[in-house]
């Protein structure tokens, strides 16, 4: 595990240090002041992020305001952010819209619009079964009738303040965003993640029946070519599913002419596989066609490879040389957890939440990454006590003290709901990481 080497320095970067782990983890709640609206200019060939190290808000500043809406990006911006992150799903006529699921029930007010009761519908996507409204059976002309709500509101009550007031945005207009926010030498990214790919183009069907039928993988780049928004400076395409980012790799962005890094994310090491090869065994598809020779790099084959069996080294050392440039584990794969005996009340509220503490165990999966210098975005860094942990010695750990962590152990950014807490560890870790000659 790297360590750092602290300096002396004034009492105040001592004492923000100590903050970001000691007892009362959860950063108070905080209304930051809502950006201005920036005028577009040319500034693509600025570098993002600072020594190497990147923010990303993880659909937007959802920590404060409601989760994927243009308002949630643009006060990620202001707090500093590198990149925001749109989810990707599709519409009934084929756009790209940004929300975290097409079941758009816990995160609008569709409920609420007695004309579209009657497209309510019970499906099965991914092997979950969902009951609710879906994005591919609404145009874009319909969705924009809707409003975003925050999605979990006994977590975050302050955010339901805004409840009704934002409209479900398209990735057209996120890129708008980036591209107007990218001034005074500053560069906004994008880190869109393809939600469900397999669904959407080879399983899914609209309400009545009808095969939905969409890449989402060739929307997104004919999207980002239509916008002029390809440099690979500022653009990282992720996805749970892999047969979609080969083919991004090997098909669509060769014949777009344009080459962006893909991230290959990750469920539970142990517990989830990716999607696509469930659906590709079941169906009998050609994997060899799909994935060309992966399953030689997999122990017992892609029949039986969850995701922890990506993480070894040949199958690592193939994905890199196929189609990734980095990848996102979840941070409680990558930083194990174990259960408290007991719940802790870490930020005084009353409430017991902070169930966990680390074990000090992290998991081989980054050393083998940054060894094939490969990148590695954890997700996901986030303030409320519900989603902190202690550290292996048992200090109740705040969000800024779990970014510093992570920057320690050497992973190059993460995913994270409050981007300003993000942008403070970044500024501390690099400042204190400084070796300072010794007074005499």
């Amino acid at each position: 595990m790297p360590h750092l080497t602290f300096p002396r320095r004034p009492l105040a970067a001592l004492a923000l240090l100590l903050a970001a782990t000691a007892a009362g983890a959860a950063a108070p709640e905080r209304t930051p002041p809502m950006p201005h609206t920036a005028t577009p200019q040319a500034t693509a060939a600025a570098p993002l992020g600072q020594h190497g190290l990147i923010v990303i808000a993880h659909r937007g500043a959802s920590g404060y305001r409601p989760e994927h809406t243009l308002e949630a990006y643009r006060l990620a911006i202001a707090q500093g952010a590198d990149f925001i992150e749109p989810d990707l799903v599709a519409t009934r006529d084929g756009e790209l819209v940004v929300r975290h699921e097409n079941e758009i029930s816990g995160t609008t007010d569709v409920a609420e619009h007695p004309e579209f009761a009657a497209r309510k519908a019970t499906k099965t996507i991914d092997g979950e079964t969902l009951t609710g409204w879906f994005t591919e059976d609404f145009t874009l002309a319909e969705l924009k009738t809707l409003r975003a709500k925050e999605r979990i509101p006994q977590v975050r009550p302050g955010n339901t303040r805004f409840d009704g007031q934002f409209a479900i945005a398209t990735l057209k207009e996120v890129i708008a965003l980036a591209k107007a926010e990218s001034r005074d030498g500053r560069v906004i990214g994008i880190y869109p993640e393809t939600k469900h790919p397999t669904w959407f183009a080879s399983e899914g069907k609209h309400l009545d029946g009808s095969p939905i039928g969409i890449s989402l993988g060739r929307k997104l780049i004919d999207t980002l070519v239509a916008e002029g928004f390809t440099d690979p400076r500022r653009v990282y395409i992720q996805s749970f599913e892999v047969g979609n980012l080969i083919e991004l790799k090997r098909e669509i962005m060769p014949r777009a002419g344009v080459d962006l890094p893909l991230v290959q994310l990750y469920g539970d090491f142990g517990r989830d596989t990716p999607y696509d090869f469930v659906y590709n065994l079941r169906t009998g598809a050609d994997l060899a066609r799909i994935y060309g020779d992966l399953g030689k790099a997999i122990p017992g084959g892609l029949g039986k490879a969850t995701f922890g069996a990506l993480t070894e080294t040949d199958a690592l050392a193939w994905m890199k040389a196929h189609y990734v440039s980095g990848l996102g584990p979840s941070k409680t794969s990558l930083i194990e957890r174990a259960p408290l005996p007991a719940k802790r009340d870490a930020d005084g509220d009353g409430r017991a939440l902070l169930a966990t503490r680390n074990t000090g165990f992290v998991h081989p999966l980054l050393g083998r990454a940054l060894a094939l210098g490969l990148q590695v975005h954890p997700y996901t860094v986030r303030a409320e006590e519900p989603f902190l942990t202690q550290t292996a010695n048992g200090i109740d750990q705040s969000a800024l003290g779990e970014a510093l962590q992570l920057y320690g152990l050497g992973v190059q950014g993460f995913f994270i709901d409050q981007p300003d807490i993000g942008v403070a560890a970044r500024k501390l870790f690099l400042e204190q990481s400084k070796i300072a000659p010794i007074a005499k």
